[in-house]
C-alpha cells in the first residue's frame, strides 16, 4: 500500500490523491478513505474532493464539538462507529506533518486489530507528506484552506511563514496569527540551525498592504544576515538599513530577535522597541525579560542594539507576542491584558492540552473578547525548552499532541533495533486504539 502510493505520488496532481489513496489502501483492507483538511483559522475540517468522496456523510466538520474535531485537537485515533449497512469499523486518524496538524483521515476498515491501526497511522503519515510536498504549488489546497478571500497582505504573509508547529526532543514550538484573512504587519519566524533555535517576531506599523510589505522586508533581511552567519545585533541592524533604504524613515517595525542554545538553555535576544518576552516557569511563575530596548527598526534614532541573556530551566516557555494579543478590547473597553493572556496558557497547559491546541484556543478567546473582529494584528510565538537531548522525544510527543506510540522506542541494551522489534513495539502501543481519547 505505502510503496505503491509513494511511487504514484511523484506524478500525481493533488486532486487525484483522494482516489489514489483509496485505491491503494484497499490492499490493506481499507474500504473507504476520506481526507479532511483544516482551514486557515483551524475552525473547520473540509473534505478534499474526489470521486471516492462522493458518498461522504459530511463535506465539512466543525473542529469544536465533533469527533473528528477531537481527533484533530488531541492527536488521537478515535472511533467513528460503524454504518448499519456495513460490517466494517471506521476511524478518525490525525493527519500530521511532523507536528503540524493538517487535518484528519476517515478510514473504514474490514479488520479492527493492532496491525490495522498501525497501517492507518502510517497511511496518514504518508498522505500528510504528499499533501505538504504539493502545497506550495496547489491552488486546490489553498482554496480549501480558506472560508473567505484573503487580503493581498495576508496572501503574502502566510506564504512567508514557517509551519505553525514544530517539535523535536529539545523544543516544542507553536505560533498563531489573526485576523487570519486580513493579517498585514505581523510576522513570526523560527528556524533550527543545529543546536540553535532562532525565534523572531515583527510588528510593522499600519494595517494595510504597505505594512505587509514592510514586515516581509524585515523578515527577509533578518533571514539573509542570520543565514550568512551574522549575530542578533547585526540582523536587527540589517533590518533597520533595509527599511530606511526602502522607506526613508517613513515606515518602521518593532521586533524581538532571539536565539536559544538548546544544548545549554541559554536564551539571547535583542529588543527593537517591542513588548518584552515572557517566560513561564513551572506552569505558575511568569516574568517579563528585561533588556534595554533599541529604537524600532527603520527610525534611525541611533540607540544601541544590546544583546541580553537569560539562563532557562528545562520546561521553561518563551512567549513572544504582538500588541494585538494583549490590547484586544471588549465592547466595554476592557483589555484582554497580559495577565489574562499568560493565565490562559498556564491553565490550559495544566489541563494537559497539546501546545498547538492551547494556542488555537487562546486565539479563539482573544477573538471572542473582541467580538470576533480584531482591530489590530495579533500574533503569538511560543517555544518550550525541554532539555538538550534531541533523541529523547517522549515528552515532546505529548506536548505536541502526537498520537501515542509516535516517539521512537529506545532499547539501550542493544546497539541497534531490528525492524521486527520496532514493528512489535508499535503494534503493542496501538492495542487500544482509543487510548488517550477524551
Amino acid at each position: 500500500m505505502l510503496a505503491d502510493l509513494l511511487a504514484a505520488s511523484h506524478l500525481m496532481p493533488i486532486d487525484r490523491l483522494p482516489d489514489m489513496a483509496a485505491q491503494h489502501a484497499r490492499a490493506s483492507g481499507f474500504t473507504q478513505i476520506l481526507i479532511y483538511l483544516g482551514d486557515l483559522q483551524r475552525r473547520v475540517l473540509r473534505l478534499l474532493p474526489g470521486e471516492e468522496a462522493g458518498d461522504a456523510r459530511e463535506t465539512q466538520w466543525e473542529i469544536d464539538g465533533s469527533v473528528p474535531g477531537r481527533a484533530y485537537q488531541y492527536g488521537r485515533i478515535l472511533s467513528a462507529g460503524s454504518r448499519p449497512e456495513s460490517p466494517c469499523s471506521s476511524w478518525w486518524v490525525p493527519l500530521l506533518d511532523g507536528t503540524e496538524r493538517l487535518g484528519v483521515l476517515f478510514v473504514e476498515a474490514e479488520q479492527d486489530d493492532a496491525r490495522t491501526h498501525e497501517d492507518m497511522d502510517r497511511l496518514a503519515a504518508l498522505l500528510a507528506l504528499i499533501i505538504v510536498s504539493k502545497r506550495t504549488s496547489s491552488d486546490t489546497l489553498a482554496k480549501l484552506a480558506r472560508t473567505e478571500p484573503l487580503s493581498i497582505s495576508a496572501e503574502m504573509q502566510w506564504n512567508l511563514m514557517p509551519p505553525s508547529a514544530y517539535a523535536d526532543g529539545r523544543v516544542v514550538i507553536a505560533a498563531s496569527m489573526e485576523p487570519a484573512y486580513r493579517i498585514s504587519g505581523d510576522a513570526y519566524e523560527y528556524a533550527i540551525d543545529g543546536p540553535l533555535v532562532h525565534l523572531s517576531i515583527f510588528d510593522a506599523m499600519g494595517h494595510d498592504t504597505a505594512a505587509g510589505l514592510c514586515a516581509a522586508l524585515a523578515l527577509g533581511a533578518c533571514r539573509s544576515v542570520r543565514r550568512a552567519g551574522g549575530d542578533l545585533a547585526a540582523a536587527s541592524e540589517a533590518v533597520e538599513e533595509a527599511l530606511i533604504e526602502q522607506y526613508d524613515h517613513q515606515r518602521y517595525a518593532t521586533g524581538i530577535l532571539a536565539t536559544l542554545d538548546a544544548r545549554t538553555g541559554l536564551l539571547s535576544w535583542v529588543n527593537r522597541g517591542h513588548h518584552r518576552p515572557v517566560i513561564i516557569r513551572g506552569n505558575r511563575w511568569t516574568t517579563n525579560l528585561e533588556c534595554p530596548p533599541a529604537h524600532p527598526m527603520g527610525t534611525g534614532l541611533g540607540l544601541e542594539s544590546v544583546t541580553c541573556h537569560e539562563q532557562l530551566e528545562p520546561g521553561d516557555r518563551i512567549v513572544l507576542y504582538t500588541d494585538g494579543i494583549t490590547e484586544a478590547r471588549s465592547r466595554d473597553g476592557d483589555e484582554f491584558g497580559l495577565e489574562q493572556f499568560t493565565d490562559f496558557i498556564i491553565r490550559h497547559h495544566a489541563d494537559g492540552l497539546p501546545v498547538p491546541e492551547t494556542l488555537r484556543r487562546l486565539i479563539r478567546a482573544v477573538l471572542a473578547h473582541h467580538d470576533g473582529n480584531l482591530q489590530d494584528d495579533a500574533t503569538v510565538l511560543l517555544c518550550e525548552w525541554l532539555g538538550p537531548d534531541a533523541d529523547t522525544t517522549e515528552h515532546a510527543t505529548a506536548l505536541a499532541g502526537l498520537p501515542p506510540g509516535s516517539a521512537p522506542m529506545h532499547h539501550p541494551e542493544h546497539t541497534s533495533t531490528s525492524p521486527q522489534v520496532r514493528t512489535s513495539s508499535r503494534s503493542a502501543s496501538r492495542s487500544d486504539p482509543t487510548a488517550g481519547s477524551p
